[in-house]
């Protein structure tokens, strides 16, 4: 007798049930938002039952944070060496741009008060994803061995910015970051800051 579908959903265990569970609540969290996310629908979704989830997330904010942790490590952002700093900036943010739909936008919002009371933030979900998920470290250490940045120059908090700009635009206004936006952020702040310069305001050919 052939397995169903339900058959080979119970018999999953460990890592493989656990990242089963996480690919459903991410489904869940970009198709219907964390405010109508349940336990109950993403238990469905993974095959899987509510006590299952119960026992690893003891919370929905915490499966949510999981899911969005998995997302990210598999879901990496990559910049290749392009030659220069701004045009690795440039590229970067366009891809987080692209990436990041309203409605993805507008699950952190959602999410900030249950985090809150967990006692927890986007800080430590950032923490999680580390360089894995925004490749910012890469793009300084290239910065720095061709001579752009002074190697002790960028703390780290200079070197979250670029990232933290984009995303805070993005939560202000539930809209992609415009490339506008994009060009201001990394030609009138980052630029500046992490080399000592001024603003440029370049405008790329392409």
């Amino acid at each position: 007798m052939s397995e169903t579908r339900g058959d080979k959903a119970r018999r999953r265990r460990g890592p493989a049930l656990e990242e089963a569970i996480l690919d459903a609540a991410w489904e869940e969290l970009t198709t219907h938002g964390y405010e109508k996310l349940t336990l109950e629908a993403v238990a469905r979704r993974a095959g899987t039952s509510r006590p299952v989830l119960s026992r690893r997330w003891d919370s929905l904010s915490k499966l949510a944070s999981a899911a969005i942790v998995r997302y990210a490590l598999h879901n990496p952002t990559e910049v290749p060496d392009l030659g220069g700093l701004r045009e690795e900036l440039i590229l970067l943010l366009r891809q987080i741009a692209r990436r990041s739909s309203p409605k993805v936008v507008r699950l952190i919002y959602e999410m900030r008060k249950d985090l809150e009371a967990a006692f927890s933030s986007f800080a430590d979900i950032r923490t999680q994803v580390g360089v894995a998920g925004y490749p910012m470290q890469q793009i300084l250490d290239r910065a720095v061995a061709r001579g752009e940045v002074r190697p002790d120059f960028v703390t780290p908090r200079l070197l979250r910015l670029p990232v933290d700009l984009a995303r805070h635009e993005m939560m202000m206004t539930f809209q992609p970051l415009a490339e506008s936006d994009i060009l201001e952020i990394v030609d009138d702040i980052v630029l500046p800051l992490w080399t000592g310069g001024s603003g440029t305001r370049q405008r790329p050919s392409a």
